[in-house]
């Protein structure tokens, strides 16, 4: 398994004072993901919890419908110059009678770890359906629980407080209770991950849940969320105009500037339960 974190020397200026010194970096790795030997889609990632992101990558492409859908996965033998496993390739077996994804023109399956949504065609090849009536989710989250969330995420991104780059996805119950933490140097990976967790042990959807991000809600991340049946959607950035309007049209609650004891509330406002 590749390390989360490296050693690399730099040059640290801070003001008249000049010195070199070694800094932690987050790790960034390639991983290829294959179904049945045949190349699916790359992805830069932070290694760790590989076997997550690819159930999560599946369940929000919509590839898989949970764990039962995969019969098996393990590491390829990718060697580096040395002859040593990289654990940079994963392939997967789908179980009999789960239908292999089209990889034509219609997506490009790689992303990058800052933007996962950026080889896709259009618009409309991105608005995967999901299986889970997210928008009948009775949750309900007082606001004093979702002020807290930023704080508590934070204070549980272990490898942040080393590096300072890495993004984080929390779950969360409606109650405030921690239920998965993952970090990693794309957002999109980060909330794979998270839900990719859930798919292991057979517990989507996640009704009743709050997806807290570290940075901004993206279209992408807000169809990740609908495709675990997440119904509400936090995050301490600015949502894009797209995350916003499929919130609305799915029944996600959307969260932007959660910071301190403000934040904004973009969609299905209901959700939220203000201090009388």
């Amino acid at each position: 398994m590749g390390r989360v974190t490296s050693r690399t020397p730099v040059l640290r200026i801070r003001g008249p004072q000049h010195t070199t010194r070694p800094d932690t970096v987050a790790a960034e790795e390639p991983l290829e993901i294959r179904l049945a030997g045949s190349p699916l889609a790359v992805t830069m990632r932070t290694p760790g919890e590989d076997f997550d992101l690819v159930h999560g990558f599946l369940a929000t492409e919509g590839v898989i419908g949970g764990h039962d859908d995969v019969a098996g996965l393990r590491y390829c033998d990718s060697v580096d110059a040395d002859g040593r496993n990289t654990y940079n390739v994963v392939d997967v077996d789908l179980a009999p009678g789960v239908p292999v994804p089209d990889t034509g023109l219609e997506r490009n399956f790689y992303t990058s770890s800052s933007c996962g949504v950026c080889g896709k065609a259009s618009i409309d090849a991105i608005r995967t359906k999901t299986a889970y009536d997210v928008a009948a989710d009775a949750a309900r989250v007082p606001l004093e629980v979702l002020f807290a969330l930023p704080d508590r995420l934070r204070a549980e991104q272990q490898v942040f407080e080393k590096t300072g780059g890495l993004h984080a996805a929390g779950l969360f119950t409606a109650a405030g209770e921690l239920v998965a933490l993952r970090e990693d140097v794309g957002r999109h990976n980060a909330v794979d991950k998270v839900v990719g967790d859930a798919v292991r042990t057979g517990r989507l959807p996640l009704s009743g849940h709050v997806l807290m991000v570290s940075g901004r809600a993206s279209f992408e991340l807000t169809q990740k969320a609908a495709m675990a049946g997440i119904p509400v959607l936090a995050a301490v950035s600015a949502p894009s105009s797209l995350a916003v309007e499929l919130a609305r049209e799915v029944g996600i609650t959307l969260v932007g500037f959660l910071r301190g004891d403000g934040c904004n509330v973009y969609t299905h406002q209901e959700r939220i339960v203000l201090p009388e």
